[in-house]
């Protein structure tokens, strides 16, 4: 059973930044990708990165503060994030997708999934 185990997540004031770490078990995964989920809203796709760091993808909410990125070697995905706000505040999921085609920003193609680590940003 692949696992994905997410950290870095915590408390940080408006402005700040934090990282988050995605280490997996084994590297299995077209896409690796981050979503996120506040209280009372739906998961939403937040970034994701191939299995070669080529492509990423990005929500409009986060280009230009945040930066996904992968160390193979580590089996290891992080998610830069700056320039933080308060409505950034949720649960972040760390997620694997397996497949080669389709739209990799969209849930339902990502099968594997961390516990989530929340990050909560005050105003």
């Amino acid at each position: 059973q692949v696992q994905l185990v997410e950290s870095g997540g915590g408390l940080v004031q408006a402005g700040g930044s934090l990282r988050l770490s995605c280490v997996a078990s084994e590297r299995t995964f077209n896409w690796n990708g981050w979503f996120r989920q506040a209280p009372g809203k739906e998961r939403e796709f937040v970034a994701t990165i191939r299995f070669n760091g080529v492509g990423t993808y990005y929500a409009d909410s986060v280009k230009g503060r945040f930066t996904i990125s992968r160390d193979n070697a580590k089996n290891t995905v992080h998610l830069q994030m700056n320039s933080l706000k308060p409505e950034d505040t949720a649960v972040y999921y760390c997620a694997g997708n397996v497949n080669a085609l389709g739209d990799p920003r969209f849930r339902q193609g990502y099968t594997y999934w961390g516990q989530g680590t929340q990050v909560t940003v005050s105003s």
